[in-house]
């Protein structure tokens, strides 16, 4: 979700610029810095921020100019200045000392000259600025877009990966109850000295060992949570919270399976699994 944006509007003088840079969050959170005299523009901003983004933290820097003749007046504060001109040749008449005092120097003096900032159109300035944002906002859309296709093949290739474990896994799941089976006719063999073995006993121990064991459900909910991740990756939608949740449900799923699978190869598929999910969990955070 990294990306960059600027844009600049520009009417009847007046010029605003709008510059976006983006980093991963996981939500929207959006920080605009702008010059406290068009502080007023900061909601149609966030407004316009909003409807095209949905996560990053975005920082928004706003500049603005405004050239017209009009819009700053300069005015004397007569009262002062004879007051200070006055001080001034009453100080030459006590001291002895010419009055050299000049306008320029004069009007030098503290607070004799005011500067009014004109008053802002701010229903335009409102516009001008939410035009800024937007144009700035798509570029910044199209940076991490072209992200994006980046990420997505990432996620994809690792999600083949993750297909070629969880196949894996799914394969052995059946071996298991079977080699359950055989160590413990062994050793049942063993401690019975060459007694007949008790089969209906033996089958029940089985069938209670494979109900306990038994990862069919999270596999096929794994399998699908990886179906699906490739569904909102062909999505032109956002989909990044979604996958959020999709990744913890799939993390939720291998744990399960490794906790219920009494097997060292299942375990050791487990622990590819999840390396593979946590890899995918951090691409994730990048997706808008």
């Amino acid at each position: 979700m990294t990306g960059f944006g600027r844009a600049t509007a520009n009417r009847d003088g007046r010029e605003f610029t709008v510059e976006l840079k983006s980093v991963n969050h996981r939500f929207l959170d959006i920080s605009v810095r702008l010059p406290r005299s068009v502080s007023f523009v900061e909601d149609a901003i966030r407004k316009v921020l909003s409807e095209k983004l949905t996560r990053g933290h975005v920082d928004v820097f706003v500049n603005y100019k405004n050239t017209r003749s009009d819009a700053r007046t300069v005015s004397v504060d007569k009262n002062l200045l004879l007051a200070y001109l006055a001080a001034g040749e009453a100080a030459a008449a006590f001291t002895g000392l010419p009055c050299d005092v000049t306008l320029s120097t004069a009007l030098k003096y503290p607070d004799v000259l005011t500067v009014t900032e004109a008053e802002e159109d701010a229903e335009l300035l409102a516009q001008m600025a939410a035009e800024a944002a937007a144009i700035a906002a798509d570029e910044l859309v199209r940076m991490r877009q072209a992200e994006g296709a980046r990420l997505c093949e990432d996620l994809l290739q690792r999600g083949e990966v993750l297909k070629g474990i969880v196949e894996r896994i799914t394969e052995r799941a059946p071996l298991v109850v079977r080699d359950y089976q055989t160590r413990l006719r062994e050793r049942i063999a063993e401690l019975l000295n060459g007694a007949a073995v008790d089969e209906s006993r033996l089958a029940m121990e089985v069938a209670l060992f494979a109900d306990r064991a038994s990862i069919t459900e999270e596999l096929v909910r794994l399998k699908s949570h990886l179906s699906q991740m490739e569904a909102m990756l062909s999505s032109r939608e956002a989909t990044g919270r979604k996958l959020d949740f999709l990744v913890q449900e799939m993390n939720r799923e291998i744990n399960t399976i490794g906790s219920k699978a009494s097997d060292l190869e299942i375990a050791n598929l487990v622990i590819a699994g999840k390396a593979e999910i946590e890899k995918i969990r951090e691409q994730v955070q990048n997706i808008e």
